[in-house]
């Protein structure tokens, strides 16, 4: 494993990208170029991050019996994120709006933003990271619901493919009281357009 959590021999890496730059017609041991094995694993280390990482390390939980309202949304929107097709290895980016409500526990408001970088750090779709985010915040805080809503832009379309520049894709996953009762997931929807 190297120093980074990855399991692997960075040395095979470095030599693999190597045989893409000779791939594309390109001379590795060109000055410009005679780095970027080295720099690209570099860069990975943080676009790949999330695999090093688990929900349940970066969670910090608040007993909040008496505080919080029955039915009370607790929204995080606009998140901005970047992933990483896993079909393509091209990166998407965009924003997620996080809720959940709460039964007795509450969690720190910025790790509803981390929840998302743990999954958005990874080779990825964007379906999956919703519905990884709402199962988190199911599993980890025993919430009454839990939704994650994402808008991205995937560069696999509009640089490549079919080549649409404005073109968002928007998933979303919902559980629990979200997904059973249409007024509160209508209220959620309000909510994250601002009304």
């Amino acid at each position: 494993m190297s120093s980074t959590g990855f399991a692997g021999d960075s040395k095979k890496v470095e030599e693999a990208i190597g045989e893409i730059i000779k791939y594309l017609g390109e001379n590795p041991e060109r000055e410009g170029l005679k780095d970027t094995p080295r720099r690209m694993i570099k860069s990975w280390d943080r676009l790949f991050g999330g695999y090093n990482q688990k929900v349940e390390d970066i969670l910090t939980f608040f007993e909040e019996d008496n505080v919080i309202p029955h039915g009370q949304i607790i929204l995080l929107k606009d998140i901005e994120f970047y992933s990483t097709c896993e079909h393509h290895f091209l990166p998407f980016v965009g924003k997620a709006h996080v809720a959940y409500i709460p039964k007795s526990r509450v969690v720190g408001i910025s790790k509803l933003a981390r929840i998302v970088e743990l999954y958005a750090r990874r080779l990825q779709i964007q379906e999956r990271i919703c519905n990884q985010v709402s199962t988190a915040i199911m599993d980890h805080l025993d919430a009454e619901g839990a939704g994650c809503i994402i808008e991205s832009k995937h560069f696999c379309m509009t640089c490549r493919g079919v080549e649409k520049q404005n073109s968002v894709m928007v998933t979303s996953s919902l559980k629990g009281i979200f997904l059973k009762n249409a007024q509160t997931r209508n209220e959620l929807l309000s909510l994250i357009q601002g009304c």
